[in-house]
């Protein structure tokens, strides 16, 4: 068995959440890039190259992207030759955000759902577990803003609706967004499963780096189909009109019962922060 202080998870955790607040990563960088040169509109062409000018100007000053740093959220998988001495696992992971939102100078936009008071860290942070083989953990952050996750919607689909039913609901569900999630858009899909799993994997698929599809090819083709759907829609950078409403559709599925076909749209803004460590 391989032991890991619960000290270097926190550590781990604490940078993540500073670096993605700040560092857009690549893969969004390089799709605004090829999204400037197909857009249509010269008015979204400017907001595209504003939004590039704004990932660079924070690098540059050491500021957040947005100042929405987001709620935070990981998928973490755990192998099952590693003891977490110390502190529990899910204690370092929360220890970090806290230490990371209050270190980075990051907004703390967590509050109790009912009364509304800010916990005053950020946290508790979402956590999903994951048990693989091995000695190690793997550990996925993605900090959620809320302008895009309030635009998210759940359907529970009949069978019967098939392929048709699900691009209709995950477009309409876009449209029905209109500006308000700052597109251009990261869309998030959870396909089967139940309800709760299917909003999971939903998540989850945000976390898949810009241009690299679902393995399953007919999976992959769904992607490309609503993402150019959607993108004719209009809508466009900041609903400004053009061609490029979203950047990106990404698909995760899952087993479902026979008599369901439950889907999730997760919509995320360009700002699409992720980070990725393994220990």
């Amino acid at each position: 068995m391989r032991k890991i202080d619960s000290r270097v998870i926190t550590d781990t955790v604490k940078d993540m959440c500073i670096e993605a607040a700040i560092f857009l990563g690549d893969d969004v960088k390089n799709r605004i890039k090829k999204s400037i040169e197909t857009e249509k509109s010269e008015t979204g062409k400017n907001i595209l190259n504003i939004l590039l000018e704004n990932a660079d100007k924070a690098e540059q000053k050491n500021i957040p992207i947005c100042q929405d740093t987001g709620m935070a959220v990981f998928f973490v998988k755990v192998g099952q030759d590693v003891i977490v001495e110390g502190e529990t696992l899910t204690e370092a992971i929360n220890r970090g955000v806290s230490e990371g939102y209050t270190e980075g100078y990051l907004r703390k936009s967590v509050v109790s759902p009912i009364d509304r008071v800010n916990t005053k860290d950020n946290t508790p942070a979402v956590i999903h577990y994951d048990f693989i083989k091995g000695d190690r953990i793997e550990i996925e952050f993605a900090a959620k803003g809320f302008g895009s996750e309030n635009m998210s919607a759940l359907k529970m689909l009949k069978p019967s609706d098939g392929i048709e039913g699900i691009k209709k609901f995950v477009v309409e569900t876009v449209s029905q967004a209109g500006p308000n999630p700052c597109p251009p858009t990261v869309i998030g899909v959870g396909i089967g499963g139940t309800m709760d799993k299917c909003c999971e994997i939903a998540k989850k698929a945000l976390f898949r780096e810009l241009g690299q599809h679902n393995e399953d090819e007919s999976i992959a083709k769904l992607e490309k189909e609503i993402l150019e759907e959607i993108n004719n829609l209009g809508i466009g950078p900041q609903g400004f009109g053009g061609s490029t409403t979203s950047l990106g559709v990404n698909i995760e599925t899952y087993p479902t019962h026979i008599a369901g076909l439950p889907v999730a749209v997760n919509v995320n803004c360009h700002a699409s922060r992720h980070k990725k460590a393994i220990i």
